[in-house]
C-alpha cells in the first residue's frame, strides 16, 4: 500500500461539486469498456452525470495482458475518482530502473525513482492490468443509477453528422434480434485501435483512416514465483523493487515484478517477422517458442533461463500498431477517447495513463456545461481537445524516439547513446536515452494536472459558470 496521503485537493473537489442538476439530463454514450471507456464512465458518473450508457463487444471484463506501469499521473487522477486505494495495495513500488545490456546483463545506466513520491505526490507503481481495470469497473458500480453497461453488444452504423450522434447496437447473444437504434448526446468513441468512432469522423471529414504498421511486435509474457523460485538469479528479479530493461539491437526487454511479487511480468518489442499468416482482423496471435527464443538467442544466460520457464502454448505475440496524428478528435459531439485517438508505443508506459487522462478531463468539461445545446456540448468537447490532444501526440512520438534510442545496432549513434549511459553512472550526466527514466520527461508527464487544466480553460473559455 502507498503511504502518501489521498490527495483531495482543490481540483478534485471542484470535479464532484459542479453536478448539472438544473438541467435536462445529457445522455452520453460510450464505445468500449476498456481502461478510457471505464475511467469515462466514471469520472462522468463522479462528476453528476446520470445518463451513462457503455457498450462493449466483448461478454465481461475479459482483460488480456499482464503487467502495466501505474505512473503518478494515473495515480493521481484515480485517487481523485475514489479507485485507487485498493489497486494500489496489490501494486509494488518502483524505486529504481536498470538499463542492461541483453547480450551481457552489464549494466548501462541506473535512475533512483524514490524521489519521484515526493516531487509528485505518488510512487511509481506497477500492478496487473486485470487489477487495475477491475478497480475502475468496482468504481463505477458505485453509480448503478447513472451507469448502464451493455457487454456483448456489436456497435455499426456510427453516425456523427446527425442532429444528434447515432448508432446500432447488435446483441451478441441473439443475432436474431434486430439491431437497436440508439441516438444520445454525447457519442464517446473509447473503441480502442480498430474504432468505428475514427472511422466514422474519418468519413465525414473525407481524410485518411490508415492504421500504421510499426514493424514492430512484442511478446508479453508472466511468470510465477514458483516458476522461478528454483533459479536464485531469477528469485533475486521478482523480490526486486525495480523495473529492468534489457536492450539490444533492434529489440529489447522490459520487465518487473507485479501482484504483490507474486507475478513477474515480461514484455518485449522485436521485429515484427511472425505475422505473414495472422489474419489481418487481428493484431494478437500464438507465438512460438523456438522462435522467441531465436530473436533473443544472443541474450544473457540468465535471459535464457528466464524465456525458457515459458511454457509451451502460451507464448503470445502483439503487433504494435499506431496511426498518424487525426485532424481531430471531436465532430459535432463525438469525440474520441484513448487508443481511439491516440495510440502508442509501449515504450514510455504512458498508453493506459493518458487514456485515464482523456477520461478526467471529459469528467470536468461534461459537468460544467451551462446548457445541453449542441453548440455548448460541442464547444466543451474542444475543450477537452485542446487541453489532450497536443499533449497525447507529444508523448507518443516521444515514445517512438526512445523505441529507437533503445534499439540502436553497432555505429556512431550507439556509441553516443552509451557515452550517454556511462555519464549517468558516473554522476555527470543528467539526459537518460531511455526517455521513460529521463528525469525532465517524467517532469512534463508526471508533474501535469490534467484536470487543473482543463478547469482552467474551461473557465476562460466559458467565463464562470
Amino acid at each position: 500500500m502507498t503511504n502518501h496521503p489521498h490527495h483531495q485537493d482543490g481540483a478534485a473537489a471542484e470535479v464532484t461539486r459542479n453536478s448539472p442538476g438544473h438541467m435536462a439530463p445529457l445522455k452520453i454514450c460510450i464505445l468500449g469498456a476498456g481502461m478510457a471507456g471505464l475511467t469515462s464512465a466514471l469520472a462522468l458518473a463522479k462528476a453528476g452525470l446520470t445518463d451513462i450508457e457503455v457498450y462493449e463487444f466483448a461478454s465481461d471484463l475479459g482483460f488480456v495482458g499482464a503487467g502495466i506501469q501505474m505512473a503518478p499521473n494515473m495515480a493521481r487522477v484515480l485517487d481523485r475518482l475514489g479507485v485507487w486505494g485498493p489497486i494500489a495495495k496489490e501494486a509494488v513500488v518502483l524505486n529504481e530502473t536498470s538499463i542492461r545490456e541483453g547480450a551481457t546483463n552489464e549494466e548501462l545506466g541506473h535512475v533512483d525513482l524514490r524521489y519521484i513520491v515526493k516531487a509528485y505526490g505518488y510512487e511509481h507503481m506497477v500492478g496487473h492490468r486485470a487489477t487495475l481495470a477491475s478497480g475502475i469497473y468496482d468504481g463505477c458500480k458505485r453509480y448503478p443509477d447513472a451507469i448502464k453497461f451493455h457487454f456483448g453488444t456489436q456497435v455499426q452504423d456510427v453516425i456523427v453528422d446527425g442532429d444528434k450522434p447515432s448508432f446500432k447496437a447488435l446483441s451478441r447473444s441473439d443475432p436474431t434480434a434486430p439491431p437497436k437504434e440508439i441516438t444520445c448526446d454525447v457519442l464517446l468513441g473509447a473503441d480502442g485501435i480498430k474504432s468505428v468512432t475514427r472511422s466514422a469522423i474519418m468519413r465525414f471529414l473525407k481524410a485518411d483512416d490508415e492504421i500504421v504498421d510499426t514493424g514492430q511486435a512484442s511478446y508479453r509474457i508472466v511468470l510465477t514465483r514458483e516458476q522461478m523460485s528454483s533459479d536464485p538469479e531469477l528469485l533475486d528479479l521478482i523480490e526486486g523493487d525495480k523495473v529492468i530493461r534489457w536492450i539490444g539491437e533492434k529489440r529489447h526487454i522490459i520487465a518487473y515484478p507485479v501482484s504483490s511479487k507474486q507475478i513477474y511480468n515480461i514484455s518485449t518489442a522485436q521485429p515484427d517477422t511472425n505475422f505473414a499468416a495472422a489474419p489481418t482482423a487481428t493484431y494478437t496471435t500464438k507465438g512460438s517458442k523456438p522462435a522467441m527464443l531465436g530473436v533473443y538467442g544472443d541474450y544473457c544466460d540468465m535471459i535464457q533461463r528466464m524465456l525458457n520457464l515459458v511454457p509451451d502454448g502460451e507464448v503470445c505475440e502483439w503487433r504494435l500498431r499506431v496511426h498518424a496524428p487525426l485532424p481531430t478528435w471531436v465532430v459535432n459531439t463525438t469525440a474520441l477517447v484513448g487508443d481511439a485517438c491516440h495510440p502508442t508505443l509501449p515504450h514510455l508506459a504512458q498508453g493506459a495513463a493518458q487514456a485515464i487522462e482523456d477520461a478526467a478531463v471529459l469528467g470536468v468539461v461534461l459537468s460544467r456545461i451551462p446548457d445541453t445545446k449542441r453548440d455548448t456540448i460541442h464547444k466543451a468537447l474542444k475543450i477537452y481537445e485542446k487541453v489532450r490532444k497536443e499533449r497525447a501526440e507529444t508523448l507518443v512520438a516521444l515514445a517512438a524516439e526512445s523505441g529507437k534510442n533503445l534499439h540502436l545496432g553497432a555505429g556512431a549513434a550507439k556509441e553516443e547513446r552509451d557515452k550517454q549511459f556511462a555519464a549517468l553512472r558516473s554522476g555527470g550526466g543528467t539526459t537518460v536515452p531511455d526517455r521513460w527514466a529521463d528525469a525532465e520527461v517524467q517532469k512534463n508527464i508526471y508533474g501535469f494536472d490534467c484536470q487543473k487544466a482543463a478547469e482552467e480553460m474551461f473557465e476562460k473559455e466559458f467565463g464562470s459558470v
